[in-house]
């Protein structure tokens, strides 16, 4: 009897905890994934996406067929089932800001690009977990 006490009141504080976070614990991102996509010109392109995950604070890299080079995770963030970051690349002699925000599930995660700001073109693209 003592025990199912114990055990209630365990979830209740568990409970109570959720609540006060919101309810959502920080999906598991860290690692390595990577998301193949075209261009508008229908050039094939990868991405691979290393991610370090400390509490709510998203760092890393992103390498990029395309620039061959990795580009440095800033402002990155990962809430719930919510991961936003950005990175900069040099195109062409110019700073291109490029903003991600993705939703993850489970060993997938839906990225919305937005390439250029305020108002840039978008691309959509799937990055999966590498399997270990």
């Amino acid at each position: 009897r003592r025990t199912a006490m114990t055990l209630r009141y365990f979830q209740c504080v568990l409970a109570f905890a959720l609540v006060l976070t919101g309810g959502a614990l920080a999906a598991d991102v860290a690692g390595k994934w990577e998301a193949d996509f075209q261009t508008a010109d229908g050039q094939k392109v990868q991405n691979v996406f290393t991610f370090v995950v400390d509490g709510e604070k998203l760092t890393g890299t992103v390498y990029s067929s395309l620039a061959q080079s990795d580009a440095k995770i800033e402002e990155g963030q990962v809430k719930g089932d919510a991961i936003t970051f950005a990175i900069t690349r040099n195109m062409g002699g110019s700073d291109a800001r490029f903003r991600y925000k993705g939703t993850v599930t489970g060993d997938e995660i839906k990225f919305v690009v937005t390439i250029g700001e305020p108002d840039g073109i978008q691309v959509e693209m799937t990055a999966k977990r590498e399997k270990q």
